[in-house]
């Protein structure tokens, strides 16, 4: 292994990035690793791990520090001394593999090696006793309030568990939070259209550990890997990575052979690949995004899978494009959203939204549904879906959609998702309900998938009542 020192001051180097500049953390631990690519494996993970386990845990363990820091909060330490106690604490509380008494003297190391060897008998004591009284830390109490209780205990900004608390009762938000802090499955689509499923099986077996999922057929999660992109299956586009609930879009829609089906915000291109897939070399999907790196990513996962019915156009959704007015047999759109339904895989992403930062987005995702609501064709379909629980960002916008556009009806999704699927539902999610009616929520730790919204709407015939 690596010096140990030298790992954790790249850690370091991480979180100051991201807690005091504001940048992601995934392009962050992207950039480091790629600089650092001399990292032995173990390092890597040593390295991610502490990284995205200090952004999860910090609203708890902020909470904790400032238990022990008596004199002054954590808000007003120096910047480089409260990431350090963060590191510290967060490997002294859930990192079973790293001594405690490693955790404070790397710590301490690193302190005096930043400029700080004047505090490096403060950050010693407070992680030597958070250390030593770790069983006896006391949170709050759940009677005392809900929010501030969930909000501790689950490191969740306590707007958003208000908004669940609100939306969703107490069981379901509490199967939420808990599913927040889960470690997440590599869930993938495999490609059975192009591929024969022994083929695949074969193929992936040789470089993973692939789990079938009984109720959905063509999912698998795969784990025992060392790195996705150079897993040959991935390579030569036998799979795509894709959550179930992403998957079931392209169910929704009921693309037929043939059918013209225009993807307004496309990137990576998950659902545009897997319609394309299900069109079976047929009809044309076009994906479409905002920027340049988003079509070129989209251009990437094409390439790579070798799909030749798919066309990639650069294209601000608000913008009306006449071209293609009245055109799309089928028209998915997968809207910018809070996405509060993905907090699990985006571990920095609850610090950066806001109750004032999801209304700007209900106004952002009306405007985009009034634009491409136009390209439907007469009796064509509109799919609309978002990775997010928000109530106001799902079925809200389907209500003002549907009054501000009485040529289009919620459609039925019964005939559209697979039975396994419609079965597999837990009493909290009122799926069946939810599928007659044709939205479909699901929250994250109540249904095995990320949190995710679709719905199915139809656009009018010509022989059909406008009611």
């Amino acid at each position: 292994m690596t010096n140990t020192i030298q790992v954790r001051e790249i850690v370091l180097e991480a979180l100051l990035e991201i807690f005091e500049k504001g940048k992601l953390c995934h392009l962050v631990v992207g950039q480091l690793l790629q600089k650092y690519q001399y990292l032995e494996k173990q390092d890597r993970a040593f390295f991610t791990r502490l990284v995205e386990g200090t952004i999860e845990r910090k609203i708890t363990l902020d909470y904790i520090l400032n238990q022990y820091s008596k004199k002054i909060s954590v808000e007003k330490m120096k910047p480089v001394v409260r990431t350090l106690l963060r590191m510290g604490a967060y490997q002294i509380l859930y990192m079973d593999s790293v001594p405690d008494s490693a955790a404070c003297n790397e710590m301490v190391k690193l302190a005096v090696r930043k400029g700080f060897s004047g505090l490096k008998g403060f950050v010693n004591g407070i992680l030597r006793t958070i250390a030593r009284e770790k069983e006896q830390i006391v949170f709050p109490k759940k009677e005392q309030g809900f929010i501030r209780y969930y909000s501790v205990v689950y490191s969740m900004p306590e707007w958003i568990v208000e908004q669940w608390l609100e939306q969703y009762g107490n069981e379901c938000t509490e199967k939420m939070l808990i599913a927040s802090l889960e470690a997440k499955e590599t869930t993938v689509r495999i490609r059975t259209e192009r591929f024969q499923r022994e083929e695949i099986q074969a193929c992936l077996s040789k470089e993973a550990k692939v789990q079938e999922i009984f109720w959905y057929s063509d999912a698998v999660v795969l784990s025992r890997y060392d790195s996705l992109e150079e897993l040959k299956g991935f390579q030569d586009g036998v799979f795509q990575v894709q959550d179930i609930s992403s998957m079931m879009v392209a169910e929704a829609a009921g693309v037929k052979k043939g059918d013209f089906v225009l993807d307004v915000c496309a990137a990576p291109g998950g659902k545009s690949l897997h319609i394309a897939d299900k069109l079976h070399g047929t009809g044309c999907v076009e994906a479409r995004d905002l920027t340049e790196p988003k079509i070129a990513l989209i251009k990437e996962n094409v390439e790579r899978c070798k799909i030749e019915n798919i066309k990639v156009k650069r294209w601000d959704a608000l913008e009306l494009d006449k071209e293609v007015l009245e055109a799309a047999d089928i028209v998915i759109a997968d809207l910018p959203c809070s996405g509060l339904g993905v907090i699990g895989r985006k571990n920095d992403l609850k610090y950066h939204s806001s109750r004032e930062g999801q209304i700007e987005l209900i106004q952002l995702q009306r405007k985009i549904l009034k634009v491409v609501s136009s390209y439907v064709k007469i009796g064509g379909t509109l799919i609309y879906s978002t990775c997010t629980t928000n109530r106001q960002e799902n079925e809200e916008n389907i209500k003002w959609f549907l009054k501000e556009n009485p040529s289009f009806f919620l459609e039925d999704l019964t005939e559209y998702l697979p039975k396994k699927i419609r079965e597999a539902a837990d009493p909290l999610l009122h799926l069946e309900e939810q599928i007659t009616m044709g939205m479909v929520r699901l929250l994250q730790g109540v249904f095995p998938s990320d949190g995710f919204f679709f719905a199915r709407l139809k656009r009018k015939g010509k022989n059909e009542k406008l009611e």
